[in-house]
């Protein structure tokens, strides 16, 4: 990542600048994946403060979650190049929806009425989108805080918002009421959109950041780009083609018909980075150790103590682990030995692993060390579910068990949600129907995988002995061998 440099070159076209002072007060930095990004003198005021500067300590962000995810995983344990910043994703957050909607000023911006207040607002919507994350991002949300605050209402894109509204009191930024009350909305637009706001003005706007209609936003843009070209992996997702081939009709973003197979790349390719990266048997080993210290150390550090007070939250970042692991303290040699035995390498082993049959999907529920420990048959070794570590595992392409390309019209009633085309040679837009869909793509849509894990090498084959009992009580099937370690040196 570069540093900032004074903007000593022609702005780009792209860029807003409404005159020649403001330009001179702006700044650039070199992106690795975006090339330059002029960073406008509001923006700034926003980045330059340390609530916002706390993301450069979120270090090896990988999202993913998406939905689900996009999530800070411990996955530069395993792929070593995967070292880049949530400050980076957040600028290129920035500069991709400053494209977005200049390109669709462009094209339609008298035909939309976009104004440079519609600029600036969904800029900084893309700027702020993840400044509410706690340490380790997803993990934080959807693994740790479960366990300690239990049905508490918490989510990273709520504390976002207070977390906006704490910068702009805390260092008195003459910003405009209007446009932070839409910067709130856009953020919390992905998880609002089963409440669609009918008064909205503009609402094609509030899908640009974080598309909770379709998925399609230049937040996955971003992410996936970044993430791919971090792990070294191919990408043949060109968003840069959906940016500029989209156009807004009836107050929606919509696509050429042609663009479904790039559109199907996208979600294909988010997948995958579950299915190879984020997801990886050794990474989701890292992550639970990492849960596992942080609820040990919870109680004694007060981890969980302030998400809901802006002031005190925006102090915890990723270095919470430095913090558990050169403590002296007596109350932290717990959690202090996890870290270290992440450190040496000493993980939680993967015992095995199995699908979940497609039409068990429905009414599946998560697997618990519990379930485990109770299909240990007699002899041997007794199993304690503090022995036992399971993640489940979903995998899907954006809508859970639904092709993201099929439009049907049920599911876009109930959810408002489909994918849209244009036809150039029309002014009216339609759902892609099934027929014109290639036969290539998958017919299945959502992966649930069970995995256990042994906290102890010397319960690797008791662990996997009562999970196959598990799987076969459960579903009449037995659990694939796989090959651990020990299995392995058995057969030498």
């Amino acid at each position: 990542m570069g540093t900032y440099q004074n903007g000593d070159a022609s702005p780009s076209p792209l860029v807003d600048f409404r005159s020649f002072h403001n330009f001179r007060f702006s700044k650039h930095i070199h992106d690795n994946v975006h090339g330059n990004i002029f960073l406008d003198p509001l923006c700034l005021k926003f980045i330059d403060t340390e609530q916002f500067q706390r993301q450069v300590e979120s270090v090896h962000f990988l999202v993913g979650f998406a939905t689900s995810n996009n999530s800070v995983r411990m996955a530069h344990k395993v792929y070593p190049g995967a070292v880049h910043t949530r400050f980076e994703h957040s600028l290129g957050v920035y500069f991709l929806s400053g494209e977005a909607v200049q390109k669709l000023k462009n094209y339609q911006g008298m035909e939309l009425g976009i104004e440079n207040f519609d600029i600036q607002t969904v800029k900084l919507a893309g700027l702020l989108h993840d400044v509410g994350h706690g340490p380790f991002s997803h993990l934080f949300e959807r693994e740790f805080l479960p366990q300690v605050c239990i049905g508490c209402d918490w989510s990273h894109e709520q504390m976002s918002v207070k977390m906006v509204d704490h910068i702009v009191d805390e260092h008195s930024i003459d910003v405009d009421a209007e446009m932070m009350k839409r910067v709130k909305e856009m953020i919390l637009a992905s998880s609002e959109f089963k409440q669609p706001q009918a008064s909205r003005d503009k609402k094609f706007l509030y899908d640009i950041v974080a598309n909770g209609r379709n998925g399609i936003d230049v937040d996955k843009f971003d992410y996936i780009v970044r993430d791919c070209r971090a792990c070294g992996l191919g990408c043949n997702f060109e968003f840069q083609r959906l940016m500029e081939t989209m156009r807004v009709m009836d107050d929606e973003i919509c696509y050429r018909d042609n663009d479904y197979l790039n559109i199907q790349k996208l979600f294909a390719t988010r997948a995958d980075l579950y299915r190879t990266v984020y997801l990886h048997p050794k990474v989701k080993a890292i992550e639970l150790m990492v849960v596992d210290a942080l609820l040990q150390a919870n109680n004694y550090l007060e981890i969980s103590s302030h998400i809901n007070d802006p002031s005190e939250y925006w102090k915890l970042d990723d270095t919470i682990i430095k913090t558990i692991e050169t403590a002296p303290d007596e109350e932290l040699k717990e959690a202090r030995d996890l870290i270290l035995r992440i450190r040496r390498r000493n993980l939680y082993r993967f015992c095995n692993e199995y699908a979940v049959p497609k039409d068990e999907h429905e009414n599946f529920k998560n697997v618990t060390a519990q379930d485990i420990v109770c299909s240990q048959k007699n002899g041997g070794v007794t199993l304690r579910e503090e022995d036992v570590a399971v993640s489940n595992v979903k995998i899907d392409l954006t809508r859970g068990r639904n092709n993201p390309l099929d439009s049907s019209e049920g599911y876009a009633i109930v959810f408002a949600c489909h994918y849209t085309a244009m036809d150039y040679e029309s002014d009216e837009k339609f759902c892609i129907p099934k027929e014109r869909i290639s036969h290539l793509l998958p017919t299945s849509y959502q992966d649930m995988i069970v995995r256990v894990y042994a906290k102890k090498p010397e319960l690797v084959g008791a662990i996997s002995e009562a999970f196959e009992n598990f799987q076969l009580k459960t579903y009449g099937i037995k659990a694939q061998v796989h090959a651990t370690p020990e299995k392995k040196k058995r057969r030498i």
